[in-house]
């Protein structure tokens, strides 16, 4: 058997295998092992991070990698194992800032992990949502995490059976049964409204993202629960659900102020419908009472502060992730379903009372 000092054999890749671009000769582990004049079992060793090497040998064998630029084939390491040491995530927009924290959270737990992280944004289009996720699986992705726009999910089914991993997150997956890790919606937005309706409010609207959401849908759903808590009725103008554009939003506002019981404060179901509300609120120059769900880069910074129900977006990240490795190491059992707490984030709008609203 060879020792650690003696050298391995030096053999030419057939086919010119081991070539780089161009045809130029990639370095080996042969070839590390014929320059440190060592065995090539002790190179692996070394490269490996495996015990039985001494520091000495271990040693010449880093000088002998740095010089020839010998770099590692990970891809034919982990496909041994029947692994790609990949995962895929599947966002709505990598724009929002929402899902790029949300990313930055997957993204550290998956390194972690040792693998590598390959996104993709849907832009709330069912089609983009089914190419992207079945073009990771076509590429063997160990696992999924995906921020669902489909209402059918079904076209998965043969993936999961074919055992590739898959969590659900910020949304619930849509006629299967998947690991789904959720903010409490119906909690916050009830929380939100609660604290309103503690300031003084009985007439507060609710903008909502489209009704095809699920989770405009439930926080629609802890709105009314507060407002039904607090023996409040809920006049039909005062709820607009719908893709959040400038025009619906400010339909929407003047449906709210311009009736016969307008408003006096109002819930935000998500930040882009904060952030267009805010700009048109601003423009019109009415203030009154408000809470968004989300928070939103420079909320902090307005006058008043912008009050919000603030979700812990890396928690959600990071939950979802460990629990796709947990299914890649073999955890079984049924499907999952955790709800990630929230928090009110109290600035100075969501305090104002009824006789602080001014209009132009």
């Amino acid at each position: 058997m060879p020792t650690d000092e003696q050298p391995g054999v030096d053999q030419a890749a057939p086919n010119g295998a081991g070539r780089g671009p161009g045809g130029r000769s990639r370095p080996r582990m042969e070839d590390v092992a014929a320059h440190a004049g060592v065995a090539l079992k002790t190179v692996s060793r070394v490269v490996n991070g495996e015990p039985g090497v001494t520091q000495r040998t271990a040693e010449r064998v880093h000088a002998a990698i740095d010089q020839l630029g010998f770099r590692r084939n990970d891809s034919a390491r982990v496909l041994r194992k029947g692994q790609t040491a990949s995962i895929g995530l599947i966002m709505e927009d990598i724009g929002n800032p929402f899902y790029s924290a949300l990313s930055r959270a997957v993204e550290d737990v998956a390194r972690e992990h040792g693998h590598l992280l390959f996104t993709g944004s849907s832009d709330e289009d069912p089609v983009r949502e089914r190419e992207l996720a079945l073009s990771f699986c076509a590429r063997r992705v160990d696992g999924l995490i995906v921020i669902p726009t489909s209402h059918d999910h079904t076209y998965l089914l043969p993936e999961i059976s074919a055992g590739t991993a898959m969590v659900f997150v910020d949304r619930p997956a849509c006629l299967i049964e998947a690991d789904t890790v959720l903010s409490d919606n119906v909690g916050g937005a009830r929380e939100a409204v609660d604290h309103l309706i503690r300031h003084g409010h009985q007439r507060v609207g609710f903008i909502g993202d489209s009704p095809r959401v699920a989770t405009a849908v439930a926080r629609l759903r802890g709105y009314r629960e507060a407002m039904a808590a607090a023996r409040l009725g809920v006049d039909d103008t005062w709820v607009a659900l719908s893709s959040p554009t400038d025009k619906a939003v400010r339909l929407a506002l003047c449906q709210m102020l311009t009736g016969p019981a307008p408003i006096t404060a109002l819930f935000c179901g998500n930040n882009r419908v904060s952030v267009l509300a805010l700009r048109e609120l601003g423009a019109s120059g009415i203030s009154l009472a408000f809470v968004g769900f989300d928070d939103f880069e420079l909320a902090d910074l307005l006058r008043p502060g912008i009050t919000v129900v603030a979700q812990d977006v890396a928690r959600l990240g990071r939950v979802a992730a460990e629990l796709l490795f947990r299914r890649l190491a073999g955890h079984c059992g049924p499907a999952e379903h955790i709800n990630v707490g929230t928090r009110l984030v109290q600035r100075g709008s969501g305090e104002l009372p009824p006789t602080r609203i001014v209009g132009p």
